[in-house]
């Protein structure tokens, strides 16, 4: 089954998507999207790494997803994909067509043969960008979220380290 966990910035998300990784049982990979193109995401990179534990396999991906995702899903394993909005800045910024991207990675999603947990931030809760260009990257993301959303069986949103499912 997959799954879509969803939050806003230190909301606990990934801490619920390790959790459900750890209580599967199954063999653990991740697909990382963040580049560390700064000390600042260099620091997160270590803090995330030093959550996980050693127990993962790990995979460096800042744009197809999908491809990937098809080639390590397994039905022995459980693949968190960490972050779909990182994921989405990466396409963004090199032009690429994310509603197209969007597209074919709800359908390696859908036709996952293992467990798969996305995690992603709601960014529609929060006040509205100043610039045309942050209302676009909003207005994608909001996008991109329902399109995994509708392509999971199970959705859940994490405020306050608390999660609340709502698929």
């Amino acid at each position: 089954m997959a799954t879509l966990v969803l939050g806003g910035a230190r909301s606990g998300k990934t801490g619920h998507a390790l959790g459900l990784a750890h209580r599967s049982g199954l063999k653990k990979f991740m697909i990382v999207t963040a580049p560390a193109l700064d000390g600042s995401m260099a620091q997160r990179i270590a803090r995330h790494r030093a959550e996980r534990g050693d127990d993962w396999t790990v995979f460096e991906e800042e744009t197809d997803l999908a491809r990937l995702l098809r080639r390590i899903a397994a039905p022995d394993r459980i693949v968190v994909i960490d972050c779909l909005t990182l994921w989405l800045s990466n396409l963004f910024f090199r032009n690429r067509d994310f509603a197209l991207e969007t597209g074919r990675l709800g359908e390696a999603v859908a036709a996952a043969p293992g467990e798969i947990v996305a995690i992603s931030n709601e960014l529609g809760l929060g006040v509205a960008p100043e610039t045309r260009l942050g209302n676009d990257f909003r207005d994608a993301q909001g996008l991109v979220n329902q399109r995994i959303a509708a392509a999971c069986g199970r959705v859940f949103f994490v405020a306050a380290g608390l999660p609340l499912q709502l698929k």
